[in-house]
């Protein structure tokens, strides 16, 4: 590592997946998935980061911490306190990113009630009026992190009679005519399935002048969520509905240095037209018992420094 210290530094680890279940496969039968030993690697994770020196300032979760078998089983809330409870050992607070599997275990409504909602590690309000987890953070002077809320649009999670349900279902039926939501065959835009979401506009409008307030006092901006937003980071379908608003937000601004997501398993990197680094985080749930995929960021004040675990590969991103 430097020889300066960092800045400050964090643990960064996406879709864990966890169930007490079998390995299975992916959607497609093609890729296995471990699903009892995930809560093993993760258990390995919070070892590592434990022994961080310098100590952590704090830990992002990118979202499906607990795989959707759960709610089929019946073991969401137990599942739920084992990554919990292991991620509980860390001194340090741990930002939750919402994913569609949180969204296939519990309502939005539930979810507010259980450990994943960070909005209350002392951050500063989200957008006004909805119900959406969006929030920002500054975890150091001069620097500021902004989770975003991926299925604030979104038919997951919500009470099909109400408004947010019918709104996100109109779009998502405006873009997809397949019988399967779930199914991105033939469409044009190919992320509008039911396994992604969107960014509503009171959110993108508090995005907006969250960015605005960063620039006026020349912080740098590390944004993340569970759905990518930059294609080129992401395969054909795993990224959010109206990507392309939330990038338009953040080109609008100079201070976005880069966005961290989950949601691709087999992760995804690339820095953008505007000098913005979009790095899409290896899962848990798709790595081996003798490997392991999470990674500490070192953050210094031109750059930061990716340490990986496992699958996911050390990178130095400047700006």
């Amino acid at each position: 590592m430097e020889a300066v210290p960092p800045l400050f530094c964090f643990g960064v680890v996406a879709d864990i997946q966890y169930a007490d279940a079998e390995d299975g496969y992916d959607f497609l039968g093609r890729r296995r998935r471990y699903y009892r030993h995930s809560l093993n690697l993760l258990r390995a994770a919070v070892e590592a980061w434990a022994a961080e020196k310098p100590p952590l300032a704090f830990v992002l979760q990118l979202g499906d911490s607990i795989d959707g078998l759960n709610a089929r089983s019946g073991q969401s809330e137990r599942a739920l306190e084992q990554v919990l409870a292991a991620l509980g050992r860390l001194p340090v607070p741990v930002h939750h990113a919402w994913g569609n599997h949180e969204l296939y275990n519990f309502s939005r409504a539930r979810l507010v009630h259980t450990g994943l909602n960070s909005r209350s590690c002392g951050a500063a309000a989200g957008p006004p009026g909805r119900d959406c987890q969006a929030y920002h953070f500054s975890p150091a002077a001069q620097f500021r992190v902004v989770v975003l809320d991926g299925y604030d649009l979104s038919t997951l999670g919500r009470e099909p009679g109400s408004p947010h349900y019918q709104e996100s279902l109109r779009l998502l039926r405006k873009k997809n005519s397949n019988d399967n939501l779930n199914d991105p065959t033939g469409l044009k835009e190919p992320q509008f399935v039911e396994f992604n979401g969107g960014f509503s506009q009171a959110q993108l409008d508090w995005f907006n002048e969250v960015l605005k307030f960063s620039d006026e006092n020349q912080e740098k901006v590390i944004v993340t969520g569970h759905l990518p937003i930059h294609p080129d980071a992401s395969d054909w379908v795993c990224f959010a509905w109206n990507y392309k608003d939330a990038l338009s937000v953040i080109h609008a601004h100079q201070c976005v240095v880069c966005f961290l997501a989950g949601h691709l398993h087999d992760g995804g990197y690339c820095l953008d037209s505007h000098g913005i680094h979009h790095l899409t985080l290896e899962g848990i749930i798709e790595t081996p018992p003798e490997s392991n995929a999470f990674g500490t960021v070192y953050v210094y004040k031109d750059k930061m420094i990716l340490k990986g675990r496992g699958r996911v590969s050390d990178r130095v991103m400047h700006f």
